[in-house]
């Protein structure tokens, strides 16, 4: 390990707060974001909490932009360690309302980006017996209503992580798949949806939370230095997976009946 941390989605948000955690451990970072106004103000306070790096627009859906970032990675750092692909956008809706485009924008950044950015590094990583961490979500685990597209592609990314994890042990590679649930983030700016009352309901789940961003990056930072497969940040979320793992049937009815409450108040 020579300190060395690439992250998708730096410019705002868990991305920034992760960066800066590294940061304050004296790391070198890479940085990625179609968002560069978001990527230079990060880079700024990545400094002055005592990191350095460099940063490069990328948009993870271009696999041609992730082989550059990667290159440029080995050119400026001389390699990479670790990878956090954390690049993700959000959405909601019952399935009969999402169109075939929701779906495909969703998979294209939440799931195929996570693929991409694995792929374009993992030589990187083969060379520096390095770490993937791969961020998915608790709706990867739960399957909450009226969020398909968004179910499907992190429980994608959580399966990905998985064979990675089984394929990659004998390269020494490490592997993290971290799922958090609500938290304070800016993750409404990408909202995607077909009614505003959805983005209201998240917007509200959002502001309720208890933790923040940068509550959760401590928590990966501990975690991946404990050699932690799959990372759940918020307790209610380890409780939630404890209870699914022992009477998956509880929760899909409680799945249910929320679904319904979600429809009544659509209603209304």
């Amino acid at each position: 390990m020579q300190n060395r941390i690439m992250i998708t989605g730096a410019g705002s948000g868990l991305g920034r707060e992760i960066a800066l955690r590294w940061a304050r451990e004296g790391w070198k970072l890479a940085l990625s974001d179609v968002n560069e106004a978001g990527l230079a103000e990060t880079l700024k306070l990545v400094r002055e909490a005592g990191g350095d790096g460099f940063t490069q627009r990328c948009d993870v859906r271009d696999y041609s932009q992730l082989t550059a970032f990667a290159q440029a990675c080995e050119e400026k750092l001389g390699g990479i360690d670790i990878i956090v692909n954390n690049a993700g956008v959000a959405s909601g809706g019952f399935f009969e309302e999402l169109s075939l485009e929701d779906w495909d924008w969703q998979i294209a950044i939440n799931l195929m980006g996570v693929v991409k950015g694995c792929k374009a590094f993992l030589p990187l990583l083969q060379k520096s017996k390095g770490r993937i961490v791969n961020v998915a979500s608790m709706a990867a685990l739960m399957q909450g209503p009226a969020m398909s597209n968004y179910n499907v592609a992190k429980a994608g990314v959580v399966a990905l992580s998985e064979s990675l994890l089984i394929e990659l042990k004998e390269e020494g590679v490490g592997v993290h798949v971290v799922c958090p649930s609500f938290f304070q983030t800016n993750l409404l700016d990408s909202f995607r949806g077909p009614t505003p009352a959805m983005k209201q309901q998240v917007g509200k789940l959002l502001e309720s939370s208890p933790i923040s961003a940068s509550d959760i990056a401590d928590y990966i930072f501990q975690e991946v230095a404990a050699g932690t497969f799959m990372i759940l940040p918020h307790e209610q979320g380890r409780m939630a997976w404890a209870v699914k793992q022992k009477n998956p049937q509880a929760l899909y009815d409680e799945m249910a009946s929320m679904a319904a409450k979600m429809r009544a108040k659509n209603r209304a």
